[in-house]
């Protein structure tokens, strides 16, 4: 029997986890510009129990977008139409996917039973 190698693991990507302070340093940019972004809604962290904000590697990833906007030349109410749009794109194709995975047995729309199922009139559509 082999042992596995137990080492740290990663938190979870929604779980907040970095403090103010660190979570500037990642991105490069202010703490009083978090907190910025998150009076305009751009982001909401996690708070600890005793009102800390806790930032997520989600988080991370959406402040480096912020950033890249920012300097693409986006004010920031920009920045937030943009954000906005892209979490419903997002959505979307979570939904559609969710949708095609039900209606597909495999699981899968882009398998050979899925692509036939997608035919109008089934496989006998194919002129083979």
């Amino acid at each position: 029997m082999v042992a596995e190698k137990v080492g740290p693991r990663e938190p979870d990507r929604d779980k907040g986890v970095y403090g103010i302070s660190v979570t500037a340093e990642m991105v490069g940019t202010g703490v009083q510009n978090l907190r910025l972004y998150e009076r305009r809604g751009l982001l909401e962290p996690t708070r600890s129990a005793g009102g800390t904000r806790l930032y997520s590697a989600e988080d991370i990833d959406r402040l480096g977008r912020i950033t890249e906007l920012l300097a693409d030349g986006l004010n920031l109410a920009g920045v937030a139409m943009v954000l906005d749009l892209q979490d419903d794109n997002a959505r979307l194709r979570d939904k559609a996917d969710d949708h095609a995975r039900s209606h597909h047995p495999t699981g899968d729309p882009d398998s050979v039973p899925g692509l036939l199922e997608g035919l109008d009139g089934g496989p006998e559509q194919l002129d083979l």
